[in-house]
């Protein structure tokens, strides 16, 4: 089964859905121009929210773009956040000091850039969370677009990168079939599953999970 990751969390009640539907991985935007930001003050009390209501909640992302490492590291403790994926334009180094906390995102323009940007990013990974996240190229966005990613790179990269998390454009319909194209370790989704940025249709998540853990690989 595909693990998944609910992101561009807002609030506890949508929090506690993703939870109840089965989420593997939430995340919170930390990209003050984003419509899904969330002030650290406000993920800290929804990620305690969330592990004060569950007895085995999901590990809790951060999403961050072009923020120095150093105060990466500062949120990460000051929400309780798990994990720091970075979305920006980050270098390898920025991943290095995060000592195995972080993950790259990256939006590949094609298959050459996409096995690129596998081999300079896809090793320093987040300890035993995610390698390696693959989202949608967008010239003038750093995400959140809604656009489907390059399926065909993306399925080349995760022969090569062992756990890679598919995002870019997925929503129920079409998730099932994304796993069996690209065979990733996990997905990620935030606008398919909205009623508006930063708020949740709860019917969505529920059949976004249901449809991601249901779909089988070819030859499975």
């Amino acid at each position: 089964m595909s693990v998944v990751k609910i992101c561009g969390t807002t609030n506890l009640e949508d929090a506690l859905v993703a939870v109840e539907a089965g989420a593997d991985l939430l995340g919170f935007i930390l990209y003050p121009k984003s419509p899904r930001y969330v002030a650290p003050e406000t993920v800290a009390e929804i990620v305690a929210g969330v592990r004060a209501a569950t007895g085995a909640p999901p590990r809790c992302v951060g999403v961050f773009v072009n923020t120095p490492p150093g105060e990466v590291s500062g949120v990460l403790a000051q929400t309780g956040l798990d994990l720091a994926q970075l979305h920006g334009d980050e270098p390898a180094e920025a991943l290095a000091a995060l000592r195995g906390r972080g993950f790259k995102a990256v939006r590949p323009t094609g298959l050459e850039d996409a096995l690129a940007l596998a081999e300079k990013y896809g090793a320093s990974g987040g300890g035993d969370g995610p390698d390696l996240l693959i989202d949608a190229y967008a010239p003038h966005a750093y995400g959140g677009t809604g656009q489907r990613a390059d399926w065909a790179a993306a399925a080349a990269v995760a022969q090569r990168v062992p756990r890679l998390l598919l995002a870019g454009g997925l929503t129920p319909d079409n998730v099932a079939a994304a796993v069996a194209t690209v065979m990733p370790w996990g997905v990620d989704v935030a606008s398919g599953v909205e009623l508006a940025p930063g708020r949740k249709d709860h019917a969505k998540v529920r059949a976004f999970v249901a449809a991601a853990k249901g779909a089988l690989t070819p030859g499975a």
